[in-house]
């Protein structure tokens, strides 16, 4: 089982805020904190009330969900958004 010493505070955080985005698929996950979904489920479990886990799971188990890349669009083969600026020393960066 995962266990909330395996993370930060705030690692945990960006995980359950990562999980919750509609648009971010469970590989990017896996691919920035080395999670798999079922991982996921338990620490998403383990750190929300009954009735939150449950709103989150629901659109995940319909069939609609984005959360696997496999139901993306198979045009986008990023984490990010092709718009999102890069931050450099504090400031954002000029395109």
């Amino acid at each position: 089982m995962i266990t909330n010493q395996l993370f930060t505070e705030r690692e945990l955080d960006r995980i359950i805020e990562m999980a919750w985005e509609d648009r971010t698929p469970f590989e990017a996950i896996l691919f920035q904190f080395g999670l798999q979904e079922k991982d996921v489920i338990k620490l998403m479990r383990g750190n929300l009330k009954n009735s939150s886990f449950k709103r989150w799971r629901k659109p995940v188990n319909s069939g609609v969900s984005q959360k696997h890349l496999k139901k993306c669009n198979p045009d986008i083969s990023r984490f990010k958004c092709s718009r999102q600026k890069a931050i450099s020393g504090n400031k954002i960066s000029k395109r």
